[in-house]
């Protein structure tokens, strides 16, 4: 059946601002989404409230409304465009399901006729709702945890004094985990089940008694309105039952699985999809697996939408789902649709994988003091990396290579515990860093059988460490100068890095790198196709690995490298890595803008990211994507590969602009501003003898490497202090401190985390008003592209504060100095691309707290108010190809933009709310006022001051 020609104009929702447990993986998806709707000519309309993200650019659709997500904002788009005939709410996660649901009951659809596509209201309420999903699984004969529903206190007490201890709460309709909770004695029950029937908004928990330990998979399915069903991607979760999938580190293809458990898995999950409903689209079936020979299959959710893992199947797979699924929901079959991959066959296939992938999350514990740092069945994780490799082992060190923790891998990096009864309470509580404590565990000589008793971890994961641990005692015995060829091979195979290698022979990194070019130990890249090379691919998405040389008939020896270079000009982006508080996905809104940019100056594009979630690592946004860390070792080999003409470093936040002093070292164009430059704004002592000679204000301030020192400046400086230490983001270790004792006690902390590290301690300006510009320079012209000012005071960090575009109350003497500091600084550090300046502004002095140059967190918010792409300008400047006065710019906006800070503190209890000089908010969204008389202005106005911690 071809695509319903009724259709010519779909609402697309979003998802809003990025909290824990629903990232921007839904901005990928709904990126896809519009770009695959109106392949087909379809008018999209989209709502959206996240400035950070692609999606929410113009060039996604035809019509963007940044607005609250709610029923007002919908009415108001459905009276706008009265044209619209269908909305698609599986592509903006829980919050648009959420959304389309409460449409619904307000009978809003029907009033303007829209149709709901992709999915139908009975399918979401059969999946969200546990009691009625429950009584499906028991109708169509798929096994399920024994389970009850509960809509009262004193029912949950009876189930439970049924059920017995360990017992699952979750609460209905709600999204990564929230509210749920594991209750293993009884003391605990009534505190969790309040909180769980108050987290669910139909106030209604399904209480399961719990399958700890059992064996948790994940299948992600495509189905069409013929009821073709596409089974895309077989998951395992390497962490048993007990921990979030999205907390868990997972690995595609199932690597435990019997092939008959499999094969009933899959027909469980095809019987699930066609039973809930009249939809076509992406789903994703979550089971449990008994640990024994048995192998028993058990249901616990089906999801009628893309999600999490949708977007890491899709980038395992390289089978862009999102797009698949979207084109199903406008009425096309499977075997209609092309493969995208290979461009010759159907999309009515099933990926066959010829390499492994790796999923680990990302936590920012060290933001929450005070969380609870174990992990359950509440997501807590901000964001994750993949890794892809040719074995399990080599796709495990890559992905923890790319979590930028400062590890190299697991273990051989002086970096484990040697703790017996941390290890053990660590793998017994399973912690964030579980994943590196197993690795300890074998090194510390605790056997396998204990290890797996208390983790419930699979046997054959454990093996798999453990014959890396074997392998790093052996190398271990060697020097650099007589290691023998194959073991550096098989280091190489197994994902260690060089830099690891080095440590186990107490030698230096360049030394293994030069050992094994002169051994002819280099990486080759494969493609990822979808068909293990059953096809040819026509798609150049690149993961590296290691190769023994194959010998042909005539006695040559190659390795075979799947990438092709080209002679023609490249160009490399360096992406922004994992998400994290302090560098999310605005950083991968700039590096997408920078990859069209390059694209538009005639250069080849490349793209190097490890980040599954992201639109930079969609296979069809650069010319070329290499899936790999953003690690030393990986990109500088993918260099010496492609050889472009240089690499761009200050699109992918800090990660990328922490890679700057290496390629400059080895000689690498670092393209727009000078590594000398950008070192010139990280050194505080060099910066501040330019902002001296500038004749620019900026706060007293010192630099101290001891607890000493600090006591010895506080002296001189004056309480309140400000304290951060160097090249760090979001914040990170930033305080204000009022008194010695509290001076001393955050210096030691610091300086016992990051140990080597310089501090900086500021006299605080109490109570000055805090403002930031953004700018494009060319060395030469200075065009500010915005400024901002905030609502908080001086010391909440800039990414908690709400900041308003343009400044609601800064004279006109203040903005000329913000306007003549950040034209001198940025002419002065010699900047060529974007800068970021912060301005603390007392008395009418405007001070500088910092200068970054580089794209910041604020420039997308900026583009979208004013309806300007700044980062395609700023990287035509990048490249030399224009000038600053070559663009014509004209900003649109109506009254006042406002950055709305977003926090996920519900995901921890107990935990410090109060905002200060470190960053906590895990997104945003914008808000739009036409004056200053608007209450929402007023109230966010009259509480600015009420979180400030010093």
């Amino acid at each position: 059946m071809p695509k319903d020609t009724s259709i010519k104009s779909v609402l697309i929702i979003g998802s809003g601002p990025i909290v824990i447990g629903q990232a921007c993986e839904f901005d990928y998806a709904g990126s896809q989404s519009a770009r695959s709707i109106r392949e087909e000519g379809i008018e999209v309309i989209l709502i959206n409230s996240n400035p950070a993200t692609i999606m929410t650019d113009p060039s996604m659709a035809d019509h963007i409304y940044l607005k609250p997500l709610t029923t007002k904002s919908i009415i108001e788009i459905l009276k706008a465009h009265p044209q619209i005939d269908a909305v698609l709410p599986t592509m903006g996660g829980q919050t648009a399901l959420n959304l389309c649901l409460e449409a619904d009951e307000k009978g809003i659809w029907a009033d303007f006729g829209v149709k709901l596509i992709g999915v139908d209201v009975n399918a979401i309420n059969i999946t969200e709702d546990r009691e009625q999903f429950k009584q499906l699984l028991k109708k169509i004969g798929v096994p399920s945890a024994p389970a009850e529903i509960c809509t009262s206190y004193l029912r949950g007490k009876e189930i439970a004094q049924e059920f017995g201890f360990p017992l699952v709460i979750r609460p209905s309709f709600t999204l990564g985990g929230t509210g749920a909770a594991i209750v293993y004695k009884k003391e605990d029950f009534d505190e969790l089940l309040t909180r769980g029937l108050e987290a669910s908004p139909i106030h209604e928990v399904l209480i399961d008694k719990a399958l700890m330990g059992w064996k948790e998979y994940e299948l992600e399915l495509l189905r069409d309105k013929n009821d073709n069903v596409v089974i895309i991607c077989s998951i395992e979760n390497m962490d048993p039952m007990g921990i979030h999938t999205g907390d868990s580190i997972t690995v595609a293809p199932a690597m435990t699985l019997s092939d008959t458990t499999f094969q009933k898995m899959r027909d469980y999950a095809i019987l699930m999809m066609r039973s809930i409903g009249n939809f076509a689209g992406g789903c994703n079936v979550q089971f449990a697996v008994s640990p024994d020979d048995k192998e028993d299959i058990v249901a616990i959710e089906i999801n009628p939408r893309v999600s999490r893992s949708s977007a890491l199947a899709s980038k395992a797979t390289g089978y862009p789902i999102a797009k698949i699924a979207s084109k199903l929901a406008l009425g096309y079959n499977l075997d209609e649709l092309q493969n995208q991959i290979t461009k010759s066959t159907s999309a009515l296939f099933e990926p066959t994988l010829d390499y492994v992938i790796v999923k680990i999350p990302r936590w920012n514990f060290d933001k929450f003091e005070g969380a609870d740092r174990t992990l359950g069945l509440q997501m807590k994780s901000v964001g994750e990396v993949m890794g892809i490799g040719r074995s399990f082992q080599e796709a495990l060190h890559k992905a923890t290579q790319s979590l930028e923790i400062k590890r190299n891998g697991l273990g051989a990096d002086g970096k484990g515990y040697t703790n017996y009864e941390q290890i053990i309470e660590k793998l017994t509580f399973a912690s964030w860093d579980r994943v590196f404590v197993i690795y300890d565990a074998i090194a510390m000589g605790i056997p396998l059988s204990r290890i797996h008793e208390i983790t419930k971890i699979d046997m054959w994961f454990l093996k798999q460490y453990e014959e890396l641990y074997t392998l790093e005692k052996e190398i271990s015995n060697y020097k650099v100068e007589s290691l023998p060829r194959e073991l550096l091979l098989e280091a190489k195979q197994k994902g260690f890095a060089d830099r690891q290698i080095a440590h186990m022979m107490g030698c230096l990194e360049s030394q293994v790198h030069t050992l094994r070019t002169e051994m002819n130990i280099n990486r080759v890249f494969k493609l990822v196709d979808t068909c293990a090379a059953e096809f040819k691919a026509k798609t150049p998405y690149y993961y590296s690995t290691f190769e023994a040389e194959i010998e042909k008939a005539d006695g040559t020896r190659y390795v075979d490298n799947e990438s092709v270079v080209t002679d023609k000009k490249k160009i490399i982006v360096l992406g922004s890595g994992p998400n994290r508080i302090g560098q999310g996905i605005e950083f991968d809104y700039s590096c997408v803008h920078g990859v069209l940019a390059a694209k538009e100056c005639g250069y080849e594009t490349i793209m190097i990211n490890c980040n599954p979630e992201t639109v930079s690592t969609d296979f069809d946004t650069a010319d070329k994507l290499y899936f790999e860390p953003v690690f030393w070792e990986h990109i500088y080999d993918i260099i010496q590969h492609e050889k472009p003409e240089g690499v761009i470093v200050q699109l992918g936040g800090q990660t990328a602009l922490k890679l700057a002093e290496k390629l400059s070292k080895y000689g690498i164009k670092i393209i727009g501003t000078s590594f000398d430059a950008l070192d010139l704004a990280e050194d505080r002592g060099r910066f501040s003898e330019l902002l001296t000679d500038l004749k620019i204000p900026f706060p007293q301030f010192g630099i101290a490497e001891t607890a000493d020192e600090a006591s010895a400046l506080a002296d001189v400086l004056d309480f309140p202090l400000l304290i951060r230490p160097s090249y760090v983001l979001g914040g990170q270790g930033m305080k204000i401190v009022i008194n010695k004792q509290e001076l001393e006690e955050h210096v030691v902390n610091l300086l016992k985390t990051i140990p080597g590290n310089k501090l900086l301690l500021d006299h605080y300006l109490d109570g000055a008003i805090e403002a930031e510009a953004d700018a494009i320079c060319d060395g030469e012209n200075v065009y500010i592209i915005g400024i901002m000012e905030h609502i908080e005071p001086c010391g909440v960090h800039s990414g908690d504060s709400n900041a308003t575009l343009p400044p609601f109350n800064l004279g006109e003497f203040v903005m000329q100095q913000i306007k003549d500091h950040t034209k001198n600084i940025a002419l002065a550090l010699r900047t060529v691309g974007l800068i970021n300046i912060q301005f603390a502004i007392k008395d009418d002095i405007v001070y500088i707290i910092e200068a970054n140059p580089r794209a910041s967190r604020t420039v997308p918010f900026i583009a979208k108010a004013y309806g300007e792409p700044y980062v395609n300008y700023a990287t035509k400047v990048m490249l030399g190809h224009n000038k600053v006065t070559d663009f014509t710019f004209n900003p649109q906006l109506k009254g006042y933009a406002i950055k709305q800070p977003v926090f996920s503190f519900s995901k921890f209890h107990n935990v410090n709310k109060a905002l200060g000089p470190e960053m906590k908010s895990t997104g945003e969204s914008i808000l739009f006022i036409d004056d200053l008389k608007d209450d929402q202005f007023y109230e966010l106005y009259s509480r600015r001051k009420m979180y400030l911690s010093k």
